[in-house]
């Protein structure tokens, strides 16, 4: 029976994605693991490997096409001994609806390859919302799963529909059964029904109508721009903000920053190995600050509070035509050199769209930092699945009292923007009154 490869859902929010590259021809025998086609996503471009052994008997969306739906048939697979002709007339024909089609679809795993030249975005209707994360079924009822996953949920007694699948095409992994053993990964609750929005939105001829024909360009969005506007909609639409904002006295740390650039090694060019910025301070503190208020450390889920262990910070990378937050894993073990390497190399590799999913999906908070545009104060929109997020301003000289006296000293403004579903105010005040006394006192954050 032929097998109908699909367009894989390459992470958690993806909806769509263009089809950048066959790399495989009608005709051409693949095994497991043979890479076959390149997808791009809002984020990268990332690698489609074969599950199953056969031949290509027909490729249903030509490489180049945007916006292909998730789970939308965009090959047929001839399986071993079968007539790839007859495989080729029978199989699925292409299909806008994200719905899987009755064969059984060949799952696929992604890598991370280098990014194209993006193409342009044609224009497109508002996108659907996001498909929950659950294990995939074949459309028989059994849920795809590797055959380990299989045997380690059968020994944990835990029913294998049960868990969400996070490999490739919705597939529970191994991995996943580990994370089901401890609780997470379960499926939770069915959520409520969204609510309506307060206005409809105004139609883009309702817009266009405002202006002289003419007087402007129309750039489409691609899906990068896409993806930033819907989940940030959807953040302000359901999470509950609240806002805090705190002076914090930064002259101890700067000049503990100068201090340690001072005595950097050098390499063998005599450059130093590392040049600690404000911001690899900032994200330091907020990670110590997350394990002394570990009730602050969690994200909101209809099931439950998860409450994390480690402090995972985001940190928002400009990029061309949007943003990206890669994470930086449990920033509270890690020297502030060791930080600053990172962040180095996370924003060189983000700008080149070259960045792994695992290295910019999760996190259990961010840092959104635009000091160096001279922004004084700002609040940045939550991203979930985090409860927090804190929006750095600059520094500068201000006059402060002290014991009477007026003095001038480097003050830098942030703001912690809340989930109030999972942080109340006199919590969240603990949590950016624990980041202003490590910030302010940077030795701190070494104990």
């Amino acid at each position: 029976m032929p097998i109908n490869i699909l367009m894989p859902a390459l992470s958690p929010t993806m909806e769509k994605g263009n089809l950048a590259k066959w790399l495989k021809k009608e005709g051409d025998k693949v095994k497991s693991g043979d890479v076959i086609a390149e997808i791009e996503t809002d984020k990268a471009t990332m690698e489609v490997e074969a599950i199953d052994e056969g031949t290509i008997a027909r490729i249903l969306v030509p490489e180049g096409t945007q916006d292909v739906a998730v789970n939308d048939v965009i090959a047929v697979l001839a399986g071993e001994g079968e007539d790839v002709k007859a495989a080729s007339a029978g199989g699925a024909k292409p299909s806008a609806s994200s719905a899987p089609p009755k064969a059984a679809a060949a799952p696929v795993a992604a890598t991370p390859a280098p990014a194209p030249a993006p193409a342009a975005a044609k224009p497109t209707a508002p996108p659907a919302a996001p498909a929950q994360a659950a294990p995939q079924t074949n459309g028989h009822g059994r849920v795809f799963s590797s055959p380990l996953a299989r045997r380690l949920a059968t020994e944990a007694g835990i029913e294998i529909s049960m868990i969400s699948g996070t490999g490739p095409h919705g597939r529970v992994i191994a991995r996943d059964v580990e994370e089901a053993k401890s609780g997470k990964g379960l499926k939770a609750p069915a959520a409520a029904p969204a609510a309506p929005a307060l206005a409809p939105s105004m139609s883009d001829k309702q817009i266009l109508a405002l202006f002289e024909p003419g007087s402007y360009e129309v750039v489409p969005h691609d899906n990068m721009r896409r993806t930033i506007a819907q989940r940030l909609t959807a953040s302000v639409q359901n999470v509950p903000h609240f806002y805090l904002t705190i002076d914090c006295d930064i002259g101890k740390l700067l000049a503990a920053r100068e201090e340690i650039n001072a005595a950097a090694p050098k390499d063998k060019e005599k450059k130093p190995l590392y040049k600690l910025s404000v911001n690899d301070f900032v994200i330091k503190a907020m990670a110590v600050a997350l394990q002394k208020i570990p009730d602050c450390n969690v994200s909101w889920t209809d099931g439950g509070l998860l409450k994390h262990r480690h402090s995972d910070i985001g940190v928002a990378v400009a990029m061309p035509g949007g943003l990206i937050t890669p994470i930086i894993r449990k920033a509270e073990t890690k020297t502030l050199s060791a930080i600053s390497g990172e962040m180095k190399d996370f924003a060189a590799r983000a700008r080149a769209r070259k960045l792994k999913p695992e290295e910019y999906q999760g996190g259990t908070t961010a840092v959104s930092n635009l000091g160096m545009y001279g922004i004084k104060d700002f609040t940045a929109v939550i991203n979930p699945p985090h409860a927090t997020i804190l929006a750095v301003g600059t520094s500068e000289e201000r006059p402060v009292v002290r014991n009477g006296n007026i003095e001038i000293a480097s003050i830098m403004s942030v703001t912690l923007s809340c989930d109030h579903r999972a942080i109340d105010g006199a919590l969240g005040a603990e949590l950016i009154g624990a980041f202003r006394q490590l910030i302010e006192n940077p030795v701190m954050m070494m104990v």
